[in-house]
């Protein structure tokens, strides 16, 4: 049939198909990001991760550990090793992970290719990516701690890189090595900050290094020690992300940049010194910070209100991604020391005294960090539980299940035979709900929760089953909508995945219409 007899209906109606088609391949690049473009995504915003340090008399098993940082929102560690059971359970977990070379394997791995390339395959290609792990710090403070492995540091730095790239992960895992603040000098003013010329020799080349790789320089940056060191000199307000007034704010003469926390200075110092260098490329990643709960009586401000206050706020700070004054366009990610007391560790007390938690995965302190997001259930203005401790002989629990129900006035009701939370019927799941009933009636109080030492705080909610606990959100075996950014993001992706249903019905149907036209 020649073209100029064709039906004149026909053009509009394959206009109006390629129309729809165009429009519809349009709208597909709003829709969700696979699931590997997802996790880069998020590598690129500023993050809160914590380092866990292994000095307990009682350490979690991997997979409790695992199941522990799920439960708080955890998604970045830094290990100080490379546990292999610990990387094992990580699989599939999306929680990315630093795994670590620890100083006294420097010489075996600083002189030797082969050491180097075996330990990548036993640790890193043996994981990933199953297994998320982000960068391989080499070493922790080695210029402060352990300066005579100064010489092996850069090689042992750049034979794990050369391992890396053999195995083609040299993009997606970078290598790096945390440095103590000590290693610079004339720290404030910021804009006056340098390198400590002694380690001149080894700086230069690691930082044209990182910036080669597209590397961080790991700082290890402590408020807390600022302060120790600087009573009187540096307010307490300062070093703890407290509200200021303009006259406490701290300013560079040279830049007349202000500075309303010690951290942000301490960062700024890191960028300048680089600058000195002729680095101007390389982000700094805070690898260690954190406040002490605990002291002896040389350090008074080692407190749990002083430890809340600094992570609280720097949580917060983090999250509210404000960069630096001389680099606002860049907030820096913190790996806060540390998730969990290390009893164990030598005096003074506040080396044990670090943790957010306990080695039982109870709270030292609550932390106020409400609206940032779903991150960290320890974030328990509203979210608290009081239950029975483990390993507490029946009698003495059955004493305080007693007072509770008794003297403590405590709503026992839910544990009476034939009631929601009779079943499981013994002592320590009935002494939990009395705990907590008492604990929630008397507001979650300081000292509501300890029954002679027989119970502990948690942030996991107990309610099971039809059983719901006083305090939890949960209503009969559903919890209740809480608006919070997981589950807005999730109906997010429910509402695009309903978008992506309905263009591509969309598409059938009008083929199906045009079709017979063709």
């Amino acid at each position: 049939m020649p073209f100029t007899n064709m039906s004149p209906t026909i053009p509009p109606l394959l206009l109006l198909f390629f129309t729809v088609i165009f429009t519809l391949s349009i709208s597909a690049k709003s829709w969700p990001l696979s699931e590997d473009n997802k996790l880069q995504e998020q590598d690129k915003d500023p993050f809160v991760g914590f380092n866990i340090g292994t000095d307990l008399t009682s350490l979690l098993t991997p997979s409790s550990l695992v199941k522990f940082l799920q439960t708080q929102k955890i998604t970045h560690i830094r290990l100080y090793d490379a546990d292999p059971e610990l990387l094992k359970a990580l699989s599939k977990t999306k929680i990315r992970v630093i795994i670590s070379v620890p100083n006294n394997q420097l010489l075996a791995i600083g002189s030797s290719n082969t050491t180097a390339a075996s330990w990548i395959g036993r640790n890193v290609v043996a994981y990933y990516p199953e297994t998320l792990i982000t960068a391989i710090s080499v070493g922790d403070e080695v210029l402060t701690t352990v300066p005579s492995s100064a010489p092996l540091l850069l090689p042992a730095i750049q034979s794990l890189y050369n391992a890396l790239v053999a195995s083609n992960l040299h993009t997606q895992i970078k290598v790096s090595t945390p440095h103590a603040a000590s290693i610079m000098l004339d720290t404030f003013p910021p804009s006056q900050a340098y390198f400590n010329q002694t380690w001149r020799s080894v700086m230069e080349p690691l930082l044209q290094f990182l910036s080669k790789t597209g590397s961080p320089l790991m700082m290890n940056l402590y408020p807390y020690y600022v302060y120790m060191q600087n009573k009187g000199v540096v307010p307490l307000d300062n070093c703890l992300f407290e509200p200021l007034t303009p006259a406490k704010e701290m300013v560079d003469p040279n830049t007349l940049l202000h500075y309303t926390n010690v951290l942000d200075a301490m960062v700024d110092a890191a960028y300048v010194s680089m600058k000195n260098l002729n680095v101007t490329d390389v982000v700094v990643l805070v690898t260690e910070t954190g406040w002490p709960s605990q002291g002896d009586s040389k350090e008074p401000y080692a407190t749990i209100d002083n430890a809340d206050t600094y992570n609280s706020n720097l949580i917060k700070h983090v999250f509210d991604r404000t960069g630096t004054p001389l680099h606002p366009e860049m907030t820096p990610s913190v790996y806060i020391y540390e998730l969990f007391n290390e009893d164990k560790r030598a005096p003074p007390v506040s080396e044990a005294s670090w943790g957010l938690f306990y080695g039982n995965t109870t709270p030292v302190y609550l932390l106020h960090v409400s609206g940032s997001g779903s991150f960290l259930a320890n974030d328990t203005t509203n979210k608290t539980y009081c239950v029975a401790m483990d390993g507490v002989d029946v009698k003495t629990l059955q004493a305080a299940l007693d007072w509770a129900c008794g003297p403590g006035r405590a709503n026992c009701s839910e544990i009476q035979p034939g009631e929601s939370c009779y079943q499981p019927n013994n002592v320590k799941g009935h002494a939990s709900f009395a705990f907590n009933s008492y604990y929630q009636k008397e507001g979650r109080a300081s000292g509501s929760c300890d029954f002679k030492g027989v119970a502990m705080i948690t942030t996991t909610d107990p309610s099971h089953g039809s059983c719901i606990f006083p305090g939890s959100k949960k209503v009969g075996n559903k919890t209740q909508t809480v608006v919070n950014s997981t589950e807005v993001a999730a109906g997010e992706t429910s509402s695009r995945s309903l978008s992506r249903g309905f263009c591509v019905s969309i598409i059938i149907l009008v083929t199906y219409v045009l079709l017979p036209f063709w």
